[in-house]
């Protein structure tokens, strides 16, 4: 048996039979571009499988060597990858500028970076493992944008539309293009270093000679725009890198935006950091401990059992231990099957991030209906959690050598776990008007009350929903 092979028997057993089955056929017999970058939720998508297991597949076979993980920090304008690195840690600049929407942007880990997989040298040798040898519609393709932009099978056709001219610039070299400018909005680009010149050609047909001339260095150039007439134009490029670029002159039609605007659902680092197998399995090589990255928007869940401390006095430390240990079990797999991460306990207590609102009410209910079983299954009410849930912007950061969170989201979230008697969840107003947490919640037939109160640390009087 060879090791790749006996890697694969590995993967079967550590994650999903099916995704595992999959993702080997993927190695064995897709084409070159199918390994480059692979867009986790459109792999399970496109074969039937959910997506969290498929998430979790892919971890296990990042960590067993089959794959290689990229963190991508995207342009929300074009799609672009603005840069890529190995982990989060590579994440330092404060913000990032995208030369081909003349924008910068402050990175946060809600869709501003993307997670993608490639496959490793060491298992297939793929073209994209030596980028400067892919032609130009494939480095774009594989490359420049992201996994998120949903381009067409047709997509080196429109590129002929697209594009009036390009040329492959090997390092030092520098050539002189000869071409008649339109009379529409073109930009000079290289995906290759990102350099953009932008031109608003418009007024008089001419038919003198105009001159350009386009530097590409490995510093991004600053971004402006100047205008020309339509006729012919002398464009002069010189790469100044120390590797091949891929200039050309783009039209800013209608045709180029619809392209970058077909999108779909990808892997953001957001949605990875509360993954509970990604906790798991990279629990301490996640960031630096001075990095602090920023989340728009994500969902705390923290419970605690109401009376434990009279719990272990009534019936023993052995057998408490093992009822407790037994609930953090129950919570661990609920939390994990609702797209959520356990990010540490403390004593009795739990602390859960969710992508989203409605999984952790989802989580929730989930929760309390578990431990009435548990209690059911002992003739004893043992067991009563206490949750609290909110939902807001928060700092992604290390913390006592792990990953964790910071910001008053936190807070907020424990200070209303502390409001819940037992069996209660309490959920802030971002959390129960949650569109989709609504519906959860209406589907269930319970009415949330809604209550005035304060909070410790808390200046203002603070909404806060009960959810029976």
């Amino acid at each position: 048996m060879s090791e790749d092979q006996k890697i694969f028997e590995v993967l079967q057993q550590s994650a999903d039979p099916d995704a595992a089955t999959a993702i080997e056929r993927l190695i064995h017999e897709a084409p070159d571009h199918e390994l480059n970058r692979v867009n986790t939720l459109a792999f399970a998508a496109k074969h039937g499988l959910g997506e969290e297991s498929t998430i979790a597949a892919f971890l296990h076979a990042a960590r067993l060597g089959l794959f290689e993980m990229s963190w991508n920090v995207l342009c929300p304008g074009c799609g672009g990858v603005m840069n890529a690195g190995t982990s989060l840690k590579s994440l330092r600049q404060e913000e990032y500028s995208c030369a081909l929407c003349a924008a910068g942007y402050e990175p946060t880990l809600d869709e501003m970076v993307e997670v993608t997989f490639t496959v490793s040298p060491r298992v297939r040798r793929i073209a994209a493992h030596e980028p400067d040898t892919l032609p130009m519609h494939e480095y774009l393709r594989q490359i420049f944008w992201s996994s998120g932009v949903d381009l067409p099978g047709n997509f080196e056709q429109l590129l002929e539309e697209i594009v009036i001219d390009a040329v492959e610039l090997p390092a030092g070299e520098r050539v002189i293009l000869s071409l008649q400018l339109p009379a529409e909005f073109v930009i000079v680009f290289d995906p290759v270093t990102h350099a953009a010149q932008f031109i608003d050609v418009k007024g008089e047909p001419t038919r003198e000679r105009q001159n350009l001339s386009f530097i590409l260095s490995e510093a991004h150039r600053e971004n402006s725009t100047m205008e020309m007439r339509p006729g012919p134009l002398r464009l002069l490029l010189e790469n100044h890198t120390k590797r091949r670029t891929l200039p050309a002159i783009w039209i800013a039609s209608d045709t180029l935006h619809n392209l970058m605007e077909h999108r779909r659902p990808f892997l953001t680092a957001k949605r990875l950091l509360t993954n509970q197998t990604f906790r798991d399995l990279y629990r301490t090589e996640t960031l630096d401990i001075d990095q602090r990255l920023k989340i728009t928007s994500l969902t705390f869940l923290f419970t605690d059992l109401k009376g434990s401390t009279e719990l272990y006095e009534r019936v023993g430390d052995l057998v408490a231990y093992d009822l407790v240990s037994e609930h953090f079990r129950v919570l661990n797999d609920i939390v994990a099957s609702e797209a959520g991460a356990i990010v540490k306990t403390i004593g009795d207590a739990v602390m859960a991030t969710f992508p989203t609102p409605d999984h952790a009410v989802s989580a929730a209910l989930r929760m309390r209906e578990a431990m009435r079983d548990l209690n059911e299954q002992r003739g004893h009410e043992d067991l009563l959690l206490k949750i609290g849930i909110h939902e807001g912007p928060c700092l992604a950061v290390v913390l006592n050598e792990r990953q964790d969170y910071f910001g008053q989201t936190v807070n907020i979230a424990s200070r209303v776990q502390n409001l819940a008697d037992s069996r209660s969840i309490y959920a802030t107003g971002t959390v129960v008007e949650n569109p989709e947490a609504q519906e959860i919640i209406e589907t269930q037939g319970i009415r949330p009350t809604l209550q005035k109160t304060t909070l410790r640390g808390i200046n203002n009087e603070f909404s806060v929903y009960e959810i029976p």
